[in-house]
């Protein structure tokens, strides 16, 4: 077990030993800069899409409920009103 804990501290010594390093380095305050925007990102993003799944109920919904009154509304459904009426005929003409 004690060698566990020894293995352990080494590694996280050298794990803040190269963040050190990182941070000593040309151009890693940029690199924290990218890092950190690109987070901000993410977490935006990750906003918009809960909204998304939001509205994707809220459509659901209405389309069920859309779906239900179209139901009630295919019986009720008449026959054409533009259906010819019928003629009357002329009565014949008597010739002389």
């Amino acid at each position: 077990m004690a060698q566990r804990r020894d293995l352990l501290s080494r590694l996280a010594d050298a794990g803040e030993e190269a963040i050190q390093r990182l941070g000593d380095a040309p151009g890693a305050h940029r690199v924290l800069d990218v890092a950190n925007n690109l987070r901000d990102r993410v977490d935006e993003l990750q906003k918009r899409m809960r909204g998304l799944d939001e509205l994707e109920q809220r459509l659901e919904k209405l389309e069920k409920r859309l779906a239900a009154m179209e139901k009630k509304l295919a019986p009720r459904k008449r026959a054409a009103s533009t259906a010819k009426k019928p003629t009357r005929k002329a009565a014949p003409r008597k010739s002389s």
